[in-house]
């Protein structure tokens, strides 16, 4: 009795979970083309299979290949532990301590791929699980010999029990994410009519959904970010799936910050931004989920940020890197010129635009996992944008040798596009970054010799007009004060000029 009412308080059921009956789809059922496999992902199954144990591609790459798709990623499950994996790869990596996978590497450099592969998981009850009483940080002595563990809420904190495959597609999230597919024989294993939500568009999870996002409060986003992902292929959310999406969102709050960070990230730069922030606001969950991303959110109609967002999703529509860093000070700016204002009052331009970046990073981003680099590179690009409008001497060939100098640029043709600065100025510096240094040094001499107008409307905001210069005080055009030249030995003396 007393089982079973914590079992309810935690949202538990003592009856065991339905595993799904196997089913094998073949090739005249699911017609999956096996030129769209990765040959990577084929060669980590077959070399897996062929020392005896049990491999597929599985989860959101199945899914996409069902479709029609190409995934962008592969992930392999099997029913080799992590170390008898490693042992299989000449560059293989045991990462992880919540969900111990294996990263199987292939080439170097930015052309490198990673095939994630993961051991088939046992389906254990949180009520059987052993518990610790705080989170990940304050218990981590605690978890560090636990193989399953959960917390007061009833969150898996460890999940490195192995089992058989029915088990393990009855932990996954939604069934269009559970099937396996094994590329020698072209045969799709499906336990909870994956195929068959597929054909329909319909994103369901398996399971009681209200224990599943107490489970790992993270599926939460994730529902949002496959709705957003696959609504353009007319995928809905089940309604009993999204029903609680809602008030489960506070369990949100003892996720690790990092892992939030990551989260957040997944939405807003794998290609669907605009339509995960659309998938926020009609679940109601807009405000909420995670403090940066309300901001993203809110200001999703700011031109300047609508741009930046939009940009990214072109950018993965068409292989390019994306960068966070880059997103983020699109999104901070304003933060960061409103700032900037506010410490001018007390500082020169430089160092008051420092001041002001500090200030908005750690109320905005705060201590995350990766802060230093995020830190970094969204400071260069802040820090670029005054030396953009100073075409002078020898700091435009400084500039454009920079190592950040194309996100700066990218940022500052985001912001002529939003109409903040002129376009003109946009257009000088992408082409003097393509000219050769002779021509850029002509560039910088008819800069020189027009003199050209610049207003200075604001401390951020700068005006070229008509070629002639005006001050930035007043208005006026400035004078050049003549130099005096001093008389030479055969001048008349002063008093006789």
């Amino acid at each position: 009795m007393i089982k079973k009412l914590l079992n309810r308080l935690m949202g538990t059921s003592a009856e065991k979970p339905k595993f799904g009956k196997r089913r094998v789809a073949g090739f005249k059922e699911h017609a999956i083309n096996l030129d769209l496999v990765d040959e990577r992902a084929r060669h980590v199954v077959l070399t897996l299979q062929e020392r005896g144990f049990e491999a597929y591609i599985v989860g959101g790459a199945v899914r996409d290949l069902l479709l029609g798709l190409k995934p962008k990623d592969f992930d392999v499950a099997t029913n080799a532990t992590p170390e008898e994996v490693k042992s299989l790869f000449r560059r293989a990596f045991i990462i992880g301590r919540r969900f111990r996978i294996v990263h199987v590497v292939y080439g170097r450099g930015r052309d490198h791929e990673v095939i994630e592969v993961s051991t088939f998981r046992a389906y254990l009850e949180s009520a059987d699980a052993e518990q610790v009483s705080g989170s990940e940080k304050t218990s981590k002595k605690a978890l560090s010999n636990m193989s399953h563990a959960v917390d007061a809420s009833g969150r898996v904190l460890r999940d490195n029990v192995w089992g058989p495959q029915d088990e393990d597609a009855a932990r996954r999230d939604f069934t269009v994410n559970a099937m396996y597919y094994n590329p020698q024989s072209q045969e799709v294993i499906d336990y909870h009519h994956g195929i068959e939500d597929a054909k329909k568009r319909v994103l369901r999870m398996i399971g009681d959904p209200v224990i599943r996002y107490r489970e790992d409060p993270v599926r939460i986003i994730r529902a949002v970010r496959f709705a957003a992902k696959l609504s353009g292929l007319g995928f809905s959310i089940e309604t009993k799936t999204a029903k609680p999406l809602q008030k489960m969102m506070s369990l949100l709050a003892d996720v690790p910050q990092s892992r939030m960070m990551d989260e957040m990230l997944k939405l807003l730069q794998t290609g669907h931004a605009i339509a995960s922030i659309e998938q926020l606001k009609k679940l109601s969950l807009q405000k909420g989920i995670y403090p940066l991303l309300d901001v993203v959110v809110d200001r999703s109609t700011q031109v300047f940020v609508e741009l930046a967002l939009t940009d990214t999703d072109r950018r993965v529509s068409e292989n390019k890197p994306v960068a966070p860093s880059f997103l983020l000070a699109c999104v901070l700016w304003s933060d960061v010129r409103d700032a900037w204002d506010r410490h001018l009052e007390h500082h020169a331009p430089h160092p008051a635009l420092q001041e002001a970046i500090d200030e908005v990073f750690y109320s905005r981003i705060g201590d995350v996992s990766g802060r230093g680099k995020l830190a970094s590179d969204m400071r260069e690009i802040w820090l670029m944008q005054p030396r953009f409008e100073k075409r002078v001497g020898s700091g435009p060939f400084t500039l454009v040798e920079q190592a950040r100098f194309r996100a700066g640029f990218d940022f500052m043709r985001l912001r002529a596009v939003a109409g903040e600065i002129p376009t003109e100025l946009a257009d000088w510096w992408e082409d003097f970054s393509l000219e050769d240094d002779g021509a850029r040094a002509d560039m910088l001499d008819l800069i020189k010799q027009s003199t050209p107008k610049v207003q200075r409307v604001s401390k951020h905001k700068t005006v070229v007009q008509n070629g002639t210069a005006t001050s930035p005080d007043d208005g006026a055009p400035r004078k050049r004060r003549r130099r005096r030249r001093k008389p030479s030995a055969d001048a008349p003396p002063h008093s006789e000029a």
